[in-house]
């Protein structure tokens, strides 16, 4: 018998270790296929065999897309097929996968203590049309300002005063609120909301605290108490 063994140490190193070496075994194989239908048929059974082996991530957007560059990575782009049309995928004139380009912001955005989710709710609220959902979306933005404050400033007071400014500030002049609305209610609305979920400061009840348990004659424990016709005590 031939004892010799091959370890995965001197095996070729796996891309993508999550599906395995299965499949890069058998991307490897799709690689030297000639015929041109064939190899698109076997590289398409590949990906629905790596849609099979991560049943988990069916949610996440786009998802064939990513089992589809997952599929050309595992290949080092020498994989000569056409994805499936509705694919997402930057691929050149070679046919090679081309890295997908990070969109980062055009400008510095002010006041980075809010975050840049207010930057992108107030493009919205300006967009709205004006009425009753439009000054409820407003006040929710102001709200929101005041809870991201009162986050990254905790050692700071703020005033509703300060958030509407700057809510002007960062809209332009295209979003207020009235000076006298206040932000205190959404804020502590929120707040109540994390400790009913078990968040900080969220305490639990033992119903009355502990038990107590009888031991004298009459308690609900009908083994304690009891005595015998000799007048002694007795367990049961």
């Amino acid at each position: 018998m031939d004892w010799r063994v091959t370890y995965n140490s001197a095996k070729e190193t796996l891309t993508i270790p999550e599906y395995g070496r299965h499949v890069q075994e058998l991307v490897n194989h799709a690689k030297t296929i000639e015929d041109v239908e064939y190899r698109q048929k076997f590289a398409e059974r590949i990906v629905k065999l790596m849609e099979q082996m991560t049943p988990q991530n069916k949610n996440i957007d786009d998802y064939q897309s990513k089992l589809w560059r997952h599929l050309f990575r595992i290949a080092n782009n020498e994989l000569k097929v056409t994805p499936p049309e509705g694919i997402k995928m930057l691929i050149d004139a070679s046919g090679r996968l081309q890295p997908q380009q990070l969109e980062y912001p055009e400008q510095q955005a002010r006041y980075r203590h809010y975050g840049h989710n207010v930057q992108t709710m107030i493009k919205k609220g300006i967009a709205m049309e004006d009425g009753p959902k439009k000054d409820g979306f407003v006040a929710a933005i102001a709200a929101y300002m005041k809870l991201a404050y009162k986050t990254w400033n905790r050692d700071h007071y703020v005033s509703d005063e300060v958030i509407k400014a700057d809510l002007v500030t960062l809209s332009k002049g295209a979003l207020r609120i009235d000076e006298e609305q206040s932000l205190n209610n959404l804020v502590n609305m929120k707040s109540r909301n994390t400790r009913r979920r078990g968040g900080p400061g969220h305490k639990k009840s033992n119903g009355g605290g502990k038990r107590k348990s009888g031991g004298g004659y009459g308690s609900n424990n009908s083994g304690r108490g009891r005595k015998n016709s000799g007048g002694r005590r007795y367990k049961k």
